[in-house]
């Protein structure tokens, strides 16, 4: 039998693979497009999502500032918009410290502005404030003091709305004349110094303390080692002196008008309404009532310096820490 009957026979051709081919393609390019066009979406939503967001976080951000901004009292006014015959005021709010709203420098500022102004009737010194750093607050007095020697015909008073203790009374008692809400707190003639002993609670952590000085006395009052007898009748002393001090101004302040009460420079606090008995205080009033019916001019202009937004919470930050750590090394302090 010869090789050509071995051949396959001619029958139909196979099918081609392209067909397939160019389908899968389109497959995967609408797959590709419908993944682009799905990502696209997305992106355009995030920035439309962010767009949203800071509009209205801008919003809320400019109307709170806006009612910051407005709100005044109805007879208070800036400086800048002060007029005619006026009613200055300053205030001391807050915790008297180097660098705060209630620094010496600060107060002093608004209290010069007040009395150089020549429409200025007469200046309120209005004190909400537990007190704080004698320093501060004997800055504070003697300027006081000065600026009613030399302008004697601007009188100068002291209205206390919650608290004036300590500090802020060692600054009210440097104007003519005090006044009160019945229910205010004044008083706390009387100095001290906070801190801290470990010494139990490092033995039983088992944590032994490694101070090295020069100076027999520097690390006096450490409060990670017992304290010295030596070094509290020294500190004792400081403390003392700086009391007679106190008593001093306020008696310069008050003369006559303190009653005899061996109570008066123990620390204690009073109400107003006890302190008109005491002598402490002069009268009951808040400032719309003295600058109506003792100065005379109800419309009251406000001299206080006013810190900007980022100024206000370093500072608050910065008196928050010099407190922390007066009570941890043991400042002394008229509170």
């Amino acid at each position: 039998m010869s090789d050509n009957m071995t051949s396959k026979p001619n029958g139909p051709s196979e099918p081609s693979d392209t067909g397939a081919t160019n389908v899968g393609k389109d497959e995967t390019q609408w797959e590709r497009d419908l993944l682009n066009r799905l990502a696209f979406a997305s992106v355009n939503e995030q920035r439309r999502t962010r767009r949203w967001s800071i509009f209205f976080k801008t919003l809320a951000f400019v109307y709170v500032f806006a009612i910051l901004f407005a709100y005044r009292p109805e007879s208070w006014q800036s400086v800048g918009a002060k007029a005619s015959k006026h009613t200055a005021l300053v205030e001391v709010s807050g915790i008297i410290a180097a660098g705060g709203e209630a620094s010496a420098d600060n107060i002093i500022t608004g209290l010069r502005a007040a009395f150089e102004d020549s429409k200025t009737s007469g200046v309120i010194m209005r004190i909400n404030s537990p007190g704080g750093s004698p320093v501060q607050a004997g800055y504070i007095n003697d300027e006081m003091r000065r600026l009613r020697a030399e302008y004697p015909d601007t009188p100068l008073y002291a209205v206390v709305a919650d608290i004036c203790a300590s500090g802020g009374y060692y600054i009210a008692a440097a104007a003519d004349e005090i006044y009160a809400d019945k229910a205010s707190i004044i008083g706390s003639i009387g100095v001290r110094m906070d801190s801290f002993g470990f010494v139990t609670a490092m033995e039983k952590l088992g944590v032994e303390r490694r101070l090295m000085t020069a100076g027999e006395h520097k690390g006096f009052l450490d409060p990670f080692l017992p304290s010295n007898p030596d070094d509290v009748a020294h500190v004792k002393t400081l403390l003392d002196g700086i009391h007679e001090q106190f008593i001093a101004t306020v008696r310069q302040g008050r003369g006559e008008r303190l009653k005899p009460d061996e109570r008066m420079f123990s620390g204690l606090v009073w109400t107003g309404e006890q302190g008109v008995e005491l002598g402490l205080v002069d009268g009951l009033g808040s400032a719309s009532y003295v600058a109506r019916e003792l100065i005379g001019e109800e419309e009251i202009v406000d001299y206080t310096p006013k810190p900007d937004l980022f100024e206000k919470f370093a500072g608050g930050m910065g008196t928050a820490m010099a407190n922390a750590l007066m009570k941890v090394t043991g400042g002394i302090s008229l509170r």
